[in-house]
């Protein structure tokens, strides 16, 4: 066989995936609106709910919007000394609305953060290192969050809740392995160019696999990593964890500020059970089945909220609520962002994260 006919059966292969890929994810949302969320409420009660918000509300949801979006920044600008917070703010804006549009998610935002930060003439292993350290800490945060929300609602009440408990019991599994594989690159030096060396073996082996070239990093890299990181978080892991919470937060703000305009009560679905229900689907959203989780979060966050005992059509509403104001403002942003953020350029001295 040809290397050319080998590269046009690759390139065919691809095409297949990506088809099959966009085809089940075009299937899941007709599944869930057309057939799943009107079989819990009608979409006519909920229009209906939404019609009687007043102008009041309406102010209230809108503050939360720019609550939230106001909060992306501070995490980028704390793992990445130098960048402004409008710079951060087209960084993320756009980042963010690539994440939400392609089903690879987060992967595509990450990659998208690195080439805007190298454009503006960041250092590599300044960006590398940001752009690690921003995804490392959200990826616990989300983790984190389900543990959090079972300990609060245990304490709150005595009730089994298998969902949350199976979402708590996969965060701590994977926190304990994230945080001991960090914590171990961080130890010694020599310690981090054998697991680089092992990683590096483990991803070329697995490129093999579809004829991919090798990596181009290895242990040297995980200790260069190491230096690096060690030198920014000794000054700022508390501000970046700090800003990544606060970003996380403001998030459940914007649900809660939809479930009581929307007409549901503290004494139907308590601050705890909505923050339980938000955990939970912090977890689905991360499943890179459909964009954003379109769908995927919807019937997560609806049923869970009904369970807790949120109104069928209020439960609805709140969710389609809530999933409007977290992802059309920030397509909107983003494709802005997209489009002018070759314009800036943020700042000539840039400091290392080595410094003092």
């Amino acid at each position: 066989m040809s290397d050319g006919t080998a590269t046009r059966r690759r390139g065919l292969t691809k095409t297949h995936k990506r088809i099959l890929g966009a085809t089940g994810s075009i299937v899941v949302v007709v599944l869930v609106f057309a057939f799943v969320l009107p079989k819990i409420a009608d979409y006519r009660s909920v229009l209906d709910v939404v019609r009687d918000l007043d102008w009041q509300d309406w102010a209230l949801l809108a503050g939360a919007v720019v609550l939230n979006l106001s909060t992306f920044p501070p995490p980028w600008m704390a793992a990445l000394p130098g960048l402004g917070y409008r710079d951060a703010m087209a960084l993320t804006q756009a980042s963010t609305a690539l994440s939400i549009v392609s089903p690879a998610g987060a992967a595509v935002g990450m990659g998208a953060s690195y080439s805007m930060l190298r454009s503006w003439k960041f250092e590599a292993s300044a960006v590398t290192l940001a752009v690690a350290i921003a995804g490392l800490w959200n990826q616990l945060a989300n983790l984190a969050f389900p543990v959090v929300a079972l300990a609060l609602l245990t304490l709150a009440a005595d009730e089994d809740h298998p969902a949350l408990t199976t979402a708590a019991l996969v965060g701590v599994v994977v926190l304990v392995i994230a945080i001991t594989s960090f914590a171990l690159v961080l130890s010694r030096a020599e310690r981090a160019r054998r697991i680089g060396d092992v990683a590096a073996r483990l991803a070329n082996r697995a490129l093999g696999l579809v004829r991919r070239g090798p990596v181009g990093w290895a242990g040297e890299s995980f200790a260069r990593f190491r230096t690096q990181a060690l030198g920014l978080l000794r000054r700022r892991w508390h501000v970046i964890t700090l800003a990544t919470l606060a970003g996380h937060l403001t998030v459940f703000v914007l649900l809660l500020v939809c479930l009581r305009v929307t007409g549901v009560s503290g004494s139907e679905v308590t601050t705890i059970e909505a923050f339980a229900a938000w955990a939970l689907v912090r977890i689905l959203g991360v499943l890179p089945l459909t964009p954003a989780g379109v769908g995927i979060v919807e019937v997560g966050l609806t049923g869970a909220l009904v369970a807790f005992g949120a109104p069928n059509a209020e439960a609805v509403a709140a969710t389609l609520l809530y999933r409007a104001l977290t992802v059309l403002p920030t397509l909107a942003l983003g494709l802005l962002a997209a489009a002018t953020w070759r314009t800036h350029h943020p700042g000539e001295s840039i400091e290392s994260p080595s410094d003092p």
